[in-house]
């Protein structure tokens, strides 16, 4: 693939962004795949992420497309910035790589459950 994603990236993300010049991109290959680290200026975040992270997930599809072409499992890590004014999350704690798994579906209540919560109203 020779870097392919890695140079998609970064012309996407310095489009977007207010200060080109400190998008960094990290790419490690190993047996799961390219991993790619975006760091940037800290006040960048919001138009890389986006509203809901639609602009982010538009991103990691694309990477997918951009490594589907090319035999290879691409993913998309962002870096939390050094100045950042969020504390702590979890993602930081765990390493997560940017993918999404779907909540788990709350158990259904049986008819006769359900009747007696509005009884109890």
């Amino acid at each position: 693939m020779a870097e392919r994603d890695q140079e998609f990236l970064e012309f996407v993300v310095k489009g977007l962004v207010e200060h080109p010049d400190a998008v960094k991109v990290n790419r490690v290959v190993d047996e799961m795949g390219v991993l790619l680290t975006l760091d940037l200026h800290p006040d960048d975040m919001g138009k890389v992420i986006g509203r809901s992270g639609n602009t982010a997930k538009a991103i990691r599809t694309l990477l997918r497309v951009v490594g589907m072409k090319n035999n290879a499992r691409v993913n998309l890590k962002i870096s939390e910035p050094e100045g950042s004014t969020r504390g702590p999350t979890a993602s930081a704690d765990t390493g997560w790589d940017g993918t999404h798994e779907k909540p788990a579906t709350p158990a259904m209540k049986s008819i006769d459950d359900a009747m007696s919560d509005l009884g109890n109203l």
